[in-house]
C-alpha cells in the first residue's frame, strides 16, 4: 500500500451507566457504550473497520467484538494497565492516518465495584509472582503501596506536604460537584482526607481512587468521515508513548513518571507548548499520580507540584489549569483501567459539552487545546495524546 497520511479525528464518544450497576454484566457494558459512541457520532456500526480492547474475555478483543457483531480488519489488545487506551487511541491513529483502517472504536466495561460487593473478586489486586515480579512479592508490596512509597520519596526529596497531595483530592471533588455524573460530589476538606483511615503510608482513604462499575467508548475517524458525523471534530494532534520499568528496584527515580517521556513526545509532534494547554485530563488512582504528571508533563518544574496544586489552580472554576475536569477517578467513577474516560471528558470538554463544569480558555472561549494522560501499573507505562478543536 502506497504511504499516505490522513488527518485524525474524535467523531464520537459515550460513556455506559457508571457508578453503582448492579444489572448489567461488563459485556453489556462494553455494548452500551458503543452503541451511545455511534450514536454520538451518527455513524452505523458498517462503517468500524477496525476495533480495540483489552481487559475482558480469554481473547480479548475477539470475544467483545463478536459480541458487538463486529467483524473488524485491524485489531489491537494492547494492555499496560490504566494507560491502556491512550496507548491504543495512539495506534488507531497511526493506522487510519496511513490508511489501514478508516474508522476505529474503542470500547471498555467493568463492574469491578459489583463484583467485590457479590464475592465474584476480593478487593486486593495482584499481579502474580512470577517474572519479575517474584523478587518483590516476597517483601508484601501492595500496588497501594508501591505508589505510597513514590509518594513519599517526592516528600522526602522535594518537601512536598501532605496537605498539598490533598488539595488535589479537594480540588478534584470541587470538581465532581459540578458533575452530575460523578458518583461522589459533596465537598471535602484537606483535614478530612487527613482523618481518613490510613490505607498505606502517606495514602488515607481520600488519596485513593474509588470503586466503581462502568464502561467508556471513543470513535476514532479518518477526515473524510467528518463531514457525516452530527458532532465537530476533535482532532488528535500529537500522541506519545512509554514504559519504564516492572520491578520497582528498575525504577531510576521514583520522583519521575513515564509520562516524561510520553508527554515530551506528544508536545513535540503536536508542536505545542504545555502553557498553551487549557486543561488537562490525568490517570489518578492516587493524589500523588496527579501531582507528579504534572511536573512530567512541564506544567510546573520537578519538586515544585506540591507549591503549584495547592493554590487552586486544578479547579473548573478560577483555576489557572483545570485538571480532572469531571471529578476523576477520586470522585466521579473508576471502574478500573480509566484512561478511556480521561479521552471522553476532554473531547466533551473541547466541544463545549462540559455543562456546569465546562471549562473555558484565557479569552473566555471554549478550550482550543486539552491534554489526555493516563498511567498504568505503578508507573510502568504512560500514554499522552494532545487533542484540538479547528
Amino acid at each position: 500500500m502506497t504511504a499516505r497520511s490522513r488527518k485524525v479525528a474524535v467523531v464520537g464518544v459515550s460513556l455506559a451507566d457508571c457508578g453503582r450497576v448492579d444489572d448489567m454484566t461488563p459485556y453489556a457494558l462494553h455494548a452500551q457504550a458503543a452503541r451511545r459512541a455511534l450514536a454520538d457520532a451518527g455513524l452505523g456500526r458498517e462503517v468500524v473497520d477496525g476495533f480495540a480492547s483489552a481487559g475482558l474475555g480469554t481473547l480479548a478483543p475477539v470475544e467483545v467484538a463478536e459480541y458487538l457483531g463486529l467483524r473488524p480488519t485491524w485489531v489491537d489488545s494492547t494492555s499496560v494497565g490504566g494507560s491502556t487506551w491512550e496507548v491504543m487511541a495512539a495506534h488507531a491513529a497511526d493506522a487510519i492516518a496511513s490508511g489501514h483502517a478508516n474508522a476505529v472504536l474503542l470500547v471498555y466495561g467493568s463492574t469491578a465495584r459489583a463484583d467485590v460487593r457479590d464475592g465474584r473478586r476480593t478487593a486486593n489486586l495482584s499481579f502474580g509472582s512470577r517474572g519479575p515480579l517474584q523478587f518483590e512479592v516476597p517483601y508484601g508490596h501492595t500496588l497501594i503501596a508501591k505508589y505510597a512509597m513514590a509518594a513519599r520519596r517526592h516528600m522526602i526529596e522535594h518537601g512536598t506536604t501532605i496537605e498539598q497531595l490533598a488539595q488535589v483530592a479537594v480540588q478534584t471533588r470541587a470538581n465532581a460537584a459540578l458533575n452530575p455524573e460523578a458518583m461522589y460530589r459533596d465537598p471535602v476538606t484537606v483535614d478530612d482526607v487527613l482523618a481518613g483511615p490510613m490505607i498505606a503510608d502517606p495514602f488515607t482513604k481520600l488519596h485513593c481512587c474509588i470503586r466503581s462499575d462502568g464502561g467508556a467508548a471513543v470513535l476514532l475517524a479518518a477526515e473524510e468521515f467528518v463531514r457525516d458525523c452530527r458532532t465537530a471534530p476533535v482532532w488528535i494532534l500529537g500522541t506519545g508513548e512509554h514504559i519504564s520499568h516492572a520491578a520497582m528496584s528498575e525504577w531510576p527515580d521514583f520522583t519521575t513518571g513515564p509520562a516524561a517521556v510520553s508527554g515530551r513526545l506528544a508536545f513535540e509532534r503536536a508542536g505545542i507548548r504545555p502553557q498553551e494547554v487549557d486543561f488537562a485530563e490525568i490517570y489518578d488512582a492516587f493524589t500523588y499520580m496527579t501531582l507528579v504528571t504534572l511536573e512530567d508533563l512541564g506544567f510546573c518544574g520537578k519538586g515544585e507540584g506540591g507549591a503549584f496544586v495547592e493554590k487552586g489552580r486544578l479547579l473548573v472554576r478560577g483555576g489557572e489549569l483545570p485538571v480532572n475536569t469531571d471529578g476523576g477517578g477520586l470522585s466521579a467513577q473508576h471502574p478500573g483501567m480509566r484512561g478511556l474516560f480521561l479521552l471522553v471528558e476532554a473531547v466533551r470538554q473541547l466541544r463545549g459539552e462540559g455543562g456546569e463544569r465546562q471549562v473555558r480558555a484565557r479569552d473566555g472561549q471554549l478550550p482550543r487545546l486539552g491534554v489526555a494522560s493516563a498511567t498504568g501499573g505503578w508507573f510502568c507505562s504512560s500514554g499522552t495524546l494532545v487533542l484540538g478543536r479547528e
